[in-house]
């Protein structure tokens, strides 16, 4: 029993994030990204990606000292204690999570429609949508190796197709598409870099998997760094070989299969399904390695006494019921909900719980052995980039602020009225002492 939580390895824990990052950016929103900062799109997922590193250092210190299957459910409680602060963030995580995997499951469906023959009936992305949940509901439902060593599989594959994808269209290249003269203004690619950081989001998730690893302490913080510097590299040879493959006004006219597009001056007529097939690897690996640290933050959230006790009741025997509470939530909102604004929730949810994590670390760092200055570099960039969200939707999106704020508000007072009604407290986890764990097959 001991042998099945502590099942995950290092590439296996990295394998999480990078799943979860890569489905989420380079295939859902770069073609938006690149109508926003135009050629220079590939710097903007750079300063994205350099925040996210500064965000890393903080989940791998509070992850270290703290391993839980919440992540940072656990650390808001540690630094903020019992409160309807942590217990309100809690949940905005949470609902973060099912945006985001909502979001997951309609590119894995609008991808997956165009391998069915033209003329093919309605509805069948729906289909798709809910039929992938279901799928990644039983890979996790089966337990945390299963999820490693899946997750462990469709990354490497994705991965290995976006390295030989960007490689290739290296040799292709226009050099005037990448010519600095057309590069925009230094507020756009600030904007396209804020865009895209969605697209980093991921890699929290590794902290939710510490349970299942085998030495946390040493682990967690090497997979997270691992994860974010690996997914830094592919985003930028991607990003420079769709750019410089295709102008600024074809991509925008492709947006919404932009590295489809790209591969066809050198890859050809197949190089649409090849990348098409790419783009359903890395939906479906979002969506495993997010549904993993979503059901865990549902559970987490329920076992610390943030939702009614409905939520506790074990399924078969077993804690998994924040997995399908999760699950058919997600599954409701991609097939019920107009997700066009829900990439921007979800990035500015996250944002947001970044900034109150990194202000919890500052609470605990004595505890973490954290250097001050780091945190404080990963908390004003985090705000930061929420202010240039904000600023960019102000003039572009009024609506969605408005929408951004009743979610937080809701988050907010859902767990102001269930404490009043329920005067129940938060619990803070007992910290497990981690030792090596030496495998033994077993007949």
């Amino acid at each position: 029993m001991g042998q099945e939580t502590k099942s995950m390895g290092l590439w296996a824990s990295a394998s999480i994030g990078v799943g979860a990052m890569v489905g989420a950016g380079i295939f859902s929103i770069f073609g938006m990204a690149a109508a926003i900062s135009g050629n220079a799109v590939y710097v903007s997922f750079v300063i994205a990606g350099l925040v996210a590193l500064l965000s890393t250092y903080s989940y791998a210190k509070l992850g270290a000292k703290y391993p839980s299957a919440g992540g940072p459910v656990e650390f808001l409680v540690r630094g903020f204690g019992d409160g309807v602060l942590s217990g309100g963030l809690n949940v905005l995580l949470w609902v973060g999570y099912i945006f985001g995997l909502a979001l997951y499951a309609k590119g894995f469906s609008s991808y997956a429609v165009t391998f069915l023959p033209a003329g093919s009936g309605q509805g069948w992305d729906a289909v798709f949508a809910t039929g992938i949940v279901l799928l990644f509901t039983g890979v996790n439902f089966i337990g945390a190796k299963a999820v490693g060593k899946s997750e462990l599989f469709i990354v490497s594959i994705k991965v290995g197709i976006l390295i030989l994808f960007g490689l290739a269209g290296l040799f292709y290249i226009t050099p005037g598409n990448l010519a600095l003269s057309n590069f925009p203004a230094p507020s756009n690619i600030l904007y396209g870099a804020g865009m895209v950081f969605l697209a980093y989001q991921g890699f929290g998730l590794i902290t939710n998997a510490a349970e299942d690893m085998v030495n946390p302490e040493k682990t967690l913080p090497r997979a997270l760094y691992l994860s974010v510097v690996l997914v830094i590299f592919i985003y930028v040879l991607v990003s420079l070989a769709v750019v410089g493959n295709l102008s600024i006004p074809e991509i925008e006219q492709s947006k919404d299969y932009a590295l489809a597009a790209a591969a066809k001056p050198f890859l050809g007529a197949a190089g649409f399904k090849i990348m098409a097939l790419a783009a359903l690897f890395s939906t479906a690996s979002a969506i495993n390695a997010s549904l993993y640290g979503g059901a865990n933050t549902c559970y987490i959230i329920a076992k610390e006494g943030e939702l009614p006790e409905f939520f506790e009741r074990k399924v078969w025997k077993r804690s998994t019921e924040g997995l399908f509470i999760t699950s058919g939530l997600v599954i409701f909102c991609a097939n019920f909900l107009n997700l066009e604004r829900i990439g921007m929730l979800a990035s500015a949810s996250l944002l947001l719980i970044y900034v109150a994590v990194n202000i919890a670390h500052l609470r605990l760092y004595g505890e973490t052995h954290a250097k001050p200055l780091l945190i404080w570099a990963s908390l004003l960039s985090s705000a930061g980039f929420f202010a240039v969200l904000v600023y960019y939707e102000l003039g572009h999106s009024p609506g969605t602020l408005v929408l951004l704020a009743g979610v937080i508000a809701g988050c907010f007072l859902v767990e102001w009225t269930y404490r009043k009604l329920s005067k129940r407290t938060l619990k803070q986890r007992e910290i497990m002492c981690y030792v090596e764990v030496i495998e033994v097959v077993d007949k």
